[in-house]
Protein backbone atom coordinates (compact mmCIF):
# COMPACT_ATOMS: atom_id res chain seq x y z
CA UNK A 1 0.00 0.00 0.00
CA UNK A 2 1.00 3.63 -0.55
CA UNK A 3 -1.20 6.81 -0.08
CA UNK A 4 -1.35 10.05 -1.67
CA UNK A 5 1.55 12.11 -1.50
CA UNK A 6 2.02 15.41 1.38
CA UNK A 7 3.93 17.95 0.22
CA UNK A 8 5.99 20.25 2.18
CA UNK A 9 5.29 23.95 3.07
CA UNK A 10 7.02 27.23 3.43
CA UNK A 11 5.41 30.05 5.29
CA UNK A 12 6.65 32.63 3.48
CA UNK A 13 5.64 34.95 6.43
CA UNK A 14 4.31 35.12 9.11
CA UNK A 15 6.88 33.51 11.25
CA UNK A 16 5.92 34.08 15.01
CA UNK A 17 3.94 36.89 14.24
CA UNK A 18 0.57 34.13 13.61
CA UNK A 19 1.30 32.70 17.62
CA UNK A 20 0.17 36.40 18.57
CA UNK A 21 -2.92 36.98 15.75
CA UNK A 22 -1.17 39.10 13.20
CA UNK A 23 -0.94 37.89 9.15
CA UNK A 24 0.98 35.28 7.50
CA UNK A 25 1.36 33.71 4.15
CA UNK A 26 1.95 29.84 3.48
CA UNK A 27 2.47 27.53 0.19
CA UNK A 28 3.01 24.12 -1.11
CA UNK A 29 6.83 23.59 -1.64
CA UNK A 30 6.49 20.39 -4.16
CA UNK A 31 10.69 19.90 -3.93
CA UNK A 32 9.87 17.51 -0.59
CA UNK A 33 6.93 15.17 -0.50
CA UNK A 34 6.00 11.81 1.90
CA UNK A 35 3.47 9.05 1.99
CA UNK A 36 2.01 6.65 4.02
CA UNK A 37 3.23 2.96 3.28
CA UNK A 38 2.63 0.23 4.61
CA UNK A 39 5.64 -2.65 3.53
CA UNK A 40 7.90 -5.28 4.95
CA UNK A 41 10.52 -2.78 4.32
CA UNK A 42 13.11 -3.00 7.06
CA UNK A 43 15.19 -0.40 6.75
CA UNK A 44 16.45 1.70 9.54
CA UNK A 45 14.61 4.85 8.50
CA UNK A 46 11.27 2.69 8.25
CA UNK A 47 11.26 1.08 11.07
CA UNK A 48 12.48 4.50 12.96
CA UNK A 49 9.21 6.03 11.74
CA UNK A 50 7.10 2.83 12.47
CA UNK A 51 8.01 3.23 15.94
CA UNK A 52 7.41 6.74 15.93
CA UNK A 53 3.90 6.13 14.31
CA UNK A 54 2.98 3.81 17.44
CA UNK A 55 3.95 6.65 20.05
CA UNK A 56 1.39 8.94 17.68
CA UNK A 57 -1.06 6.67 17.66
CA UNK A 58 -1.16 6.77 21.86
CA UNK A 59 -1.34 10.46 21.82
CA UNK A 60 -4.23 10.43 19.22
CA UNK A 61 -6.18 7.99 21.09
CA UNK A 62 -6.52 11.11 23.83
CA UNK A 63 -7.73 13.90 21.75
CA UNK A 64 -11.16 14.65 21.52
CA UNK A 65 -12.94 17.31 18.74
CA UNK A 66 -16.14 16.87 17.81
CA UNK A 67 -15.78 16.84 14.08
CA UNK A 68 -12.92 14.03 14.30
CA UNK A 69 -13.61 10.56 13.77
CA UNK A 70 -10.59 8.55 13.14
CA UNK A 71 -10.60 5.03 12.28
CA UNK A 72 -8.07 4.01 15.56
CA UNK A 73 -8.09 0.32 15.26
CA UNK A 74 -7.57 0.47 11.36
CA UNK A 75 -4.35 2.41 12.40
CA UNK A 76 -3.39 0.71 14.98
CA UNK A 77 -3.33 -2.58 12.75
CA UNK A 78 -1.55 -0.79 10.01
CA UNK A 79 0.93 0.55 12.20
CA UNK A 80 1.22 -3.40 13.70
CA UNK A 81 1.52 -4.35 9.88
CA UNK A 82 4.58 -1.92 8.93
CA UNK A 83 2.90 1.65 8.48
CA UNK A 84 5.37 4.32 8.40
CA UNK A 85 5.72 7.67 6.41
CA UNK A 86 7.85 7.26 3.57
CA UNK A 87 9.23 11.15 3.67
CA UNK A 88 11.81 13.16 2.12
CA UNK A 89 10.50 16.59 3.49
CA UNK A 90 13.74 17.26 6.48
CA UNK A 91 12.67 17.17 9.77
CA UNK A 92 13.49 20.17 11.79
CA UNK A 93 14.19 22.57 9.08
CA UNK A 94 10.82 24.57 9.10
CA UNK A 95 9.28 22.94 6.32
CA UNK A 96 6.54 21.46 7.57
CA UNK A 97 7.98 17.39 7.78
CA UNK A 98 5.42 16.47 11.33
CA UNK A 99 2.56 18.63 9.07
CA UNK A 100 2.51 16.33 6.52
CA UNK A 101 2.14 13.24 8.47
CA UNK A 102 -0.67 14.87 9.61
CA UNK A 103 -2.05 15.04 6.63
CA UNK A 104 -1.45 11.77 5.71
CA UNK A 105 -3.28 10.51 9.04
CA UNK A 106 -6.15 12.55 8.87
CA UNK A 107 -6.51 12.10 5.01
CA UNK A 108 -6.40 8.16 5.36
CA UNK A 109 -7.80 7.24 9.14
CA UNK A 110 -10.82 10.69 9.58
CA UNK A 111 -14.24 9.45 8.84
CA UNK A 112 -16.83 12.43 7.56
CA UNK A 113 -13.72 14.58 6.37
CA UNK A 114 -13.43 17.66 4.90
CA UNK A 115 -12.11 17.55 1.50
CA UNK A 116 -10.41 19.89 -1.12
CA UNK A 117 -13.07 18.99 -3.67
CA UNK A 118 -15.84 20.74 -1.36
CA UNK A 119 -16.57 24.49 -1.23
CA UNK A 120 -13.89 25.43 1.33
CA UNK A 121 -15.97 28.15 3.15
CA UNK A 122 -13.85 29.90 6.26
CA UNK A 123 -15.82 27.24 8.96
CA UNK A 124 -14.51 24.33 6.82
CA UNK A 125 -11.04 25.48 7.32
CA UNK A 126 -11.03 26.74 10.58
CA UNK A 127 -12.45 23.16 11.78
CA UNK A 128 -9.67 21.29 9.77
CA UNK A 129 -7.09 23.90 11.53
CA UNK A 130 -8.54 23.12 14.51
CA UNK A 131 -8.67 19.44 14.15
CA UNK A 132 -4.59 19.60 13.01
CA UNK A 133 -3.69 21.87 15.43
CA UNK A 134 -4.86 19.08 17.74
CA UNK A 135 -3.14 16.47 16.26
CA UNK A 136 -0.01 18.12 15.61
CA UNK A 137 0.68 19.19 19.04
CA UNK A 138 2.04 16.01 19.66
CA UNK A 139 5.14 17.17 17.99
CA UNK A 140 5.58 20.39 19.04
CA UNK A 141 3.88 21.18 22.27
CA UNK A 142 1.92 23.75 20.87
CA UNK A 143 0.62 23.60 16.64
CA UNK A 144 -1.24 26.43 14.92
CA UNK A 145 -2.46 23.76 12.54
CA UNK A 146 -1.35 25.30 9.53
CA UNK A 147 1.33 23.52 8.22
CA UNK A 148 -1.01 19.94 8.11
CA UNK A 149 -4.05 22.52 6.48
CA UNK A 150 -1.33 23.74 3.39
CA UNK A 151 -0.43 20.25 3.15
CA UNK A 152 -3.71 18.45 2.99
CA UNK A 153 -5.13 21.35 1.07
CA UNK A 154 -1.95 21.63 -1.26
CA UNK A 155 -2.95 25.51 -1.69
CA UNK A 156 -1.63 28.88 -0.24
CA UNK A 157 -2.90 29.61 2.42
CA UNK A 158 -3.39 33.35 3.46
CA UNK A 159 -3.64 33.90 7.37
CA UNK A 160 -5.68 36.97 8.22
CA UNK A 161 -6.00 36.08 11.84
CA UNK A 162 -6.72 33.05 14.06
CA UNK A 163 -10.21 33.43 13.25
CA UNK A 164 -9.75 34.47 9.71
CA UNK A 165 -7.87 31.90 7.27
CA UNK A 166 -8.59 31.86 3.20
CA UNK A 167 -7.17 29.49 0.42
CA UNK A 168 -5.51 32.02 -2.05
CA UNK A 169 -3.94 32.56 -5.25
CA UNK A 170 -0.54 33.72 -5.71
CA UNK A 171 1.01 35.07 -9.05
CA UNK A 172 2.00 32.40 -11.13
CA UNK A 173 5.88 32.18 -11.77
CA UNK A 174 7.75 34.92 -14.10
CA UNK A 175 10.97 34.02 -16.25
CA UNK A 176 12.59 36.61 -14.32
CA UNK A 177 15.92 37.38 -12.46
CA UNK A 178 14.31 37.65 -9.25
CA UNK A 179 13.50 34.63 -6.73
CA UNK A 180 12.66 33.57 -3.17
CA UNK A 181 15.44 30.91 -1.83
CA UNK A 182 16.25 28.98 0.97
CA UNK A 183 19.38 29.09 2.12
CA UNK A 184 20.48 25.59 3.83
CA UNK A 185 22.23 26.20 7.85
CA UNK A 186 22.81 22.61 7.93
CA UNK A 187 21.49 22.57 11.57
CA UNK A 188 18.57 21.33 12.63
CA UNK A 189 16.15 23.47 14.47
CA UNK A 190 13.99 22.60 17.14
CA UNK A 191 10.62 24.21 17.06
CA UNK A 192 9.98 24.30 21.34
CA UNK A 193 13.07 25.93 22.61
CA UNK A 194 12.52 28.54 19.99
CA UNK A 195 8.56 29.03 20.71
CA UNK A 196 9.97 29.07 24.60
CA UNK A 197 12.34 31.68 23.86
CA UNK A 198 9.65 34.03 21.87
CA UNK A 199 7.39 33.35 24.50
CA UNK A 200 10.18 35.00 27.05
CA UNK A 201 10.50 37.87 24.96
CA UNK A 202 6.59 38.41 24.69
CA UNK A 203 6.58 39.33 28.46
CA UNK A 204 8.72 42.44 27.88
CA UNK A 205 6.40 45.21 26.59
CA UNK A 206 8.90 46.64 23.92
CA UNK A 207 8.81 43.22 22.36
CA UNK A 208 5.66 43.04 22.07
CA UNK A 209 5.15 46.65 20.99
CA UNK A 210 7.64 46.01 18.35
CA UNK A 211 5.53 42.38 17.14
CA UNK A 212 2.36 44.53 17.01
CA UNK A 213 3.98 47.47 15.03
CA UNK A 214 6.76 46.97 13.28
CA UNK A 215 6.77 43.41 12.83
CA UNK A 216 3.24 43.46 12.12
CA UNK A 217 3.17 46.29 9.62
CA UNK A 218 5.78 45.48 7.49
CA UNK A 219 4.47 41.53 7.62
CA UNK A 220 1.34 42.67 6.12
CA UNK A 221 2.70 45.08 3.70
CA UNK A 222 5.09 41.73 2.40
CA UNK A 223 2.31 39.89 2.41
CA UNK A 224 0.25 42.37 0.38
CA UNK A 225 3.21 43.05 -2.33
CA UNK A 226 3.53 39.32 -2.74
CA UNK A 227 -0.16 38.85 -3.41
CA UNK A 228 -0.32 41.57 -5.86
CA UNK A 229 2.96 41.45 -7.74
CA UNK A 230 4.03 44.55 -6.51
CA UNK A 231 7.48 43.47 -6.56
CA UNK A 232 9.27 46.74 -6.75
CA UNK A 233 7.57 47.20 -3.43
CA UNK A 234 8.11 43.95 -2.08
CA UNK A 235 11.64 44.53 -1.97
CA UNK A 236 11.77 47.56 0.54
CA UNK A 237 9.17 45.95 3.00
CA UNK A 238 11.29 42.80 2.97
CA UNK A 239 14.17 45.11 3.62
CA UNK A 240 12.52 46.13 6.28
CA UNK A 241 11.31 43.03 7.86
CA UNK A 242 14.62 41.27 7.79
CA UNK A 243 16.18 44.36 9.63
CA UNK A 244 13.60 43.79 12.36
CA UNK A 245 13.97 40.43 12.70
CA UNK A 246 18.17 40.69 12.67
CA UNK A 247 17.43 43.28 15.79
CA UNK A 248 14.88 41.40 17.53
CA UNK A 249 15.12 37.36 16.52
CA UNK A 250 18.84 37.03 17.23
CA UNK A 251 18.52 33.73 18.77
CA UNK A 252 16.76 32.23 16.54
CA UNK A 253 19.14 32.98 13.89
CA UNK A 254 22.11 30.64 14.04
CA UNK A 255 25.46 32.67 14.78
CA UNK A 256 27.39 31.95 12.30
CA UNK A 257 24.51 33.32 9.57
CA UNK A 258 24.64 36.72 11.63
CA UNK A 259 27.38 38.17 9.30
CA UNK A 260 25.61 37.15 6.06
CA UNK A 261 22.30 38.46 7.48
CA UNK A 262 24.27 41.64 7.68
CA UNK A 263 25.90 41.63 4.43
CA UNK A 264 22.91 41.34 3.19
CA UNK A 265 21.23 44.19 4.18
CA UNK A 266 24.22 46.41 3.60
CA UNK A 267 24.61 45.25 -0.12
CA UNK A 268 20.94 44.52 -0.85
CA UNK A 269 22.07 42.06 -2.88
CA UNK A 270 19.73 39.39 -1.02
CA UNK A 271 17.56 39.77 2.14
CA UNK A 272 16.95 37.35 4.41
CA UNK A 273 14.57 35.82 7.45
CA UNK A 274 13.47 32.98 9.06
CA UNK A 275 11.87 30.02 7.46
CA UNK A 276 9.48 28.57 10.80
CA UNK A 277 10.92 29.06 13.82
CA UNK A 278 14.44 29.46 13.28
CA UNK A 279 17.23 27.68 15.22
CA UNK A 280 19.06 25.59 12.43
CA UNK A 281 17.11 24.34 9.15
CA UNK A 282 16.65 26.45 6.45
CA UNK A 283 16.59 30.48 6.50
CA UNK A 284 14.45 32.22 3.68
CA UNK A 285 15.80 34.41 1.09
CA UNK A 286 15.12 37.06 -1.23
CA UNK A 287 16.49 38.30 -4.26
CA UNK A 288 15.97 40.41 -6.76
CA UNK A 289 19.26 39.07 -9.24
CA UNK A 290 19.24 35.10 -8.18
CA UNK A 291 21.96 34.46 -10.43
CA UNK A 292 24.40 37.25 -8.51
CA UNK A 293 23.16 35.54 -5.77
CA UNK A 294 24.19 31.99 -6.51
CA UNK A 295 27.65 33.45 -7.09
CA UNK A 296 27.96 35.94 -3.65
CA UNK A 297 26.77 32.89 -1.46
CA UNK A 298 28.54 30.29 -3.51
CA UNK A 299 29.83 27.64 -0.76
CA UNK A 300 26.54 27.34 0.64
CA UNK A 301 23.17 25.04 -0.56
CA UNK A 302 21.02 26.89 -1.87
CA UNK A 303 17.17 25.99 -3.36
CA UNK A 304 15.20 27.66 -5.44
CA UNK A 305 11.64 28.40 -4.38
CA UNK A 306 9.94 30.72 -6.56
CA UNK A 307 10.86 33.04 -9.50
CA UNK A 308 9.70 36.62 -10.09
Amino acid sequence: MKGPLFYAKILLFGEYGIIKDSKGLAIPYSSYKGALKVSDDHTSEAKLSNSKMHDFYQYLLTIKHKNLHLRLDELKDDIENGLYFDSSIPQGYGVGSSGALVAAIYDKYADNKITVLENLTRNKLLILKEIFSLMESYFHGKSSGLDPLNSYLSLPILINSKDNIEATGIPSQKEGKGAVFLLDSEMVGETQPMINIFMNKMKNEGFRNMIDHDFATYTDACIDDFLHGNVNSLFGNVKSLSKVVFKHFKPMIPKSFHKLWQEGIESNDYYLKLCGSGGGGYILGFTEDYEKVKMVLKGYKLELVYRF
